[in-house]
C-alpha cells in the first residue's frame, strides 16, 4: 500500500491554499489508480458567496480536486518526477456528471483511474464519493509541461 501526506503532495503539486484540494492519499499504484481524499470544511472560501444559507461545494472544485488527485497519478506513474517549474494542467473533461450535493464537515473520497497516455495526454476516469455514495464521474484529460 502506498499512500502521500500532505509534504510530499505540495512537492508534487504547485497548488495552495485555498486550490489545494487533495489533502492525502490513501493509497495508489502507479499507471492504475489513485485514493485520496478532501475534506470539506465551512472554512473554505467557496462558501462565503456558494451559498451562504445553504453551503454547497461547487461542482467545480469537485473536479478540479478530482483533476489534481489525476495528476498526483501521472507524476507518481512517470518514470521520472517532472522537473520544478512542470505543470501538470488539465486540458479535457468529459462524461461528467453530477449525483449529489457535498456540504461542510463531508469527506470525498477521489478514486482516479489511469486509462491511457498517447501523445503527452494523459486520460483517466474519476470518481468522487461522500460516505461510498457517488455525487461525481468524469473522464479527465491531462497534460504536462514545463512552462
Amino acid at each position: 500500500m502506498n499512500a502521500l501526506d500532505i509534504q510530499k503532495i505540495k512537492e508534487y503539486l504547485p497548488h495552495r491554499y485555498p486550490f489545494l484540494l487533495v489533502d492525502k492519499v490513501s493509497d495508489y499504484e502507479p499507471k492504475e489508480y489513485i485514493t485520496a481524499i478532501k475534506n470539506v470544511t465551512f472554512n473554505e472560501p467557496c462558501f462565503q458567496g456558494h451559498f451562504p444559507e445553504n453551503p454547497i461545494f461547487p461542482g467545480v472544485l469537485i473536479i478540479e480536486a478530482m483533476a489534481q488527485a489525476a495528476a498526483l497519478l501521472g507524476i507518481v506513474s512517470m518514470e521520472e518526477v517532472p522537473d520544478a517549474g512542470a505543470i501538470y494542467y488539465l486540458v479535457g473533461v468529459d462524461k461528467t456528471r453530477f449525483k449529489k450535493t457535498v456540504h461542510p464537515g463531508d469527506q470525498i473520497t477521489l478514486n482516479v483511474k489511469f486509462i491511457k497516455v498517447r501523445n503527452n495526454i494523459w486520460r483517466f476516469s474519476a470518481i468522487a464519493t461522500v460516505d461510498k455514495k457517488l455525487v461525481a464521474s468524469a473522464e479527465l484529460l491531462t497534460t504536462v509541461s514545463d512552462s
